[in-house]
């Protein structure tokens, strides 16, 4: 009698569970489940990327890569005057997001300065400047099209 007893109250207590699993789950809709990917944002190395081509030389030496992305990054373009100066700013996602101060004419400035970070290259990005012209007006909106992209490689000579 005590083993009925227990069979019965054992499978009412696995079928009552059972029952309740389903309720849960069965809410009219069919249950799915999302499987999301995480994709990790591009790494960016301690070293030297470069553009050389045409007449035009872009080096980006990067010296730190932690909270803050640091380096020296020069420009020598075909027919305009060259600048050099440093670099400071931070990745987010796959995007380099800082500031540029560069001595040009012999005369210091500053301006923002994007760089979209995919398969060990630097593309810069460009996009409308805000009232002062060395910021961007809305980041969420550069264009990283760059027809000069800075390839990493060894850092060996400058410009």
């Amino acid at each position: 009698m005590k083993t009925i007893v227990y069979i019965v109250f054992t499978a009412l207590l696995v079928f009552g569970c059972k029952t309740k699993t389903e309720k849960e789950n069965n809410n009219g809709q069919p249950e799915t489940t999302t499987v999301v990917e995480e994709k990790s944002a591009p790494s960016l190395e301690v070293g030297c990327y470069i553009y050389d081509a045409n007449g035009n030389r872009i080096v980006f030496e990067i010296t730190d890569v932690s909270t803050t992305v640091l380096g020296n990054l020069s420009y020598a373009l075909k027919e305009k005057d060259g600048n050099k100066g440093t670099f400071a700013g931070v990745m987010n996602d796959s995007v380099l997001l800082g500031k540029y101060t560069f001595i040009s004419e012999g005369k210091e400035s500053t301006r923002e300065m994007a760089f979209l970070v995919e398969d060990a290259q630097l593309i810069e990005g460009f996009g409308e400047l805000d009232s002062t012209g060395t910021a961007f007006k809305d980041v969420a909106v550069l264009s990283f099209s760059s027809s000069m992209p800075l390839s990493k490689t060894e850092c060996d000579t400058e410009p």
